[in-house]
């Protein structure tokens, strides 16, 4: 299976479009932010939480290129990059002592965007397909899904409202990415809560009827 997997990957034609512009801004602002983290985190290594997404060393594939990989051989739909920006800043929210730092933002990326293309397009790869993409093993893949989950809660929805504010971030970095600008980094960086209350007629979720299934 794992063969096979790796041949589907090895024999698929590029894509002839580049990537996004929201892609290419997501990855730059990651790319700050991790950066950022780097420096900010090592005073307090002692108080952070070592998790399953920290590898012993830093992966040598840079963000932009890993996203890259990413696009261009999962398939997944442009708002799912979207959603699963969200889902990142929802993990660092609640997970505190896990900061985004350049050893685990290449795991946390490729787990965020296998639940966010689970749960938001009609069909997406397996487990093992996203694993040989990201580098990781099957088991890994797995164990990475559920720590995810767990950590944002199982908390999937994302409302129109919320959805607009993340592209429209996601768009002002696209405009000023060699500038600094906080936009939704707070959350990122100090870990506040940066999503406003929503009244009940703005609560639809995206896709509300839809179920995360773990494929494997």
């Amino acid at each position: 299976m794992d063969d096979h997997i790796e041949k589907m990957i090895q024999e698929q034609e590029p894509l002839a479009e580049t990537m996004p512009n929201v892609i290419t801004a997501m990855s730059s602002l990651l790319q700050r932010v991790s950066e950022t983290n780097d420096d900010l985190s090592r005073p307090l290594w002692e108080h952070q939480r070592i998790s399953a997404f920290s590898a012993l060393t830093k992966p040598s594939i840079s963000i932009r290129s890993y996203m890259e990989r990413i696009f261009k051989y999962a398939n997944c739909s442009d708002s799912c990059y979207i959603v699963a920006y969200i889902y990142l800043d929802r993990f660092i929210q609640k997970q505190p002592f896990v900061p985004i730092d350049s050893f685990n933002i290449h795991r946390l990326i490729i787990t965020s965007v296998l639940i966010s293309a689970k749960f938001m397009d009609d069909m997406c790869y397996n487990n093992a397909y996203y694993a040989k993409i990201g580098g990781i093993t099957t088991e890994e893949m797995n164990l990475l899904e559920l720590d995810f989950l767990f950590g944002i809660g199982f908390q999937l929805n994302v409302t129109l409202s919320t959805y607009n504010k993340y592209c429209s971030s996601l768009q002002r970095e696209m405009a000023i990415r060699t500038m600094y600008s906080p936009l939704l980094e707070p959350s990122f960086l100090t870990h506040k809560n940066l999503l406003t209350s929503l009244h009940d007629e703005d609560s639809l979720s995206i896709h509300q009827n839809k179920q995360l299934t773990t494929a494997v």
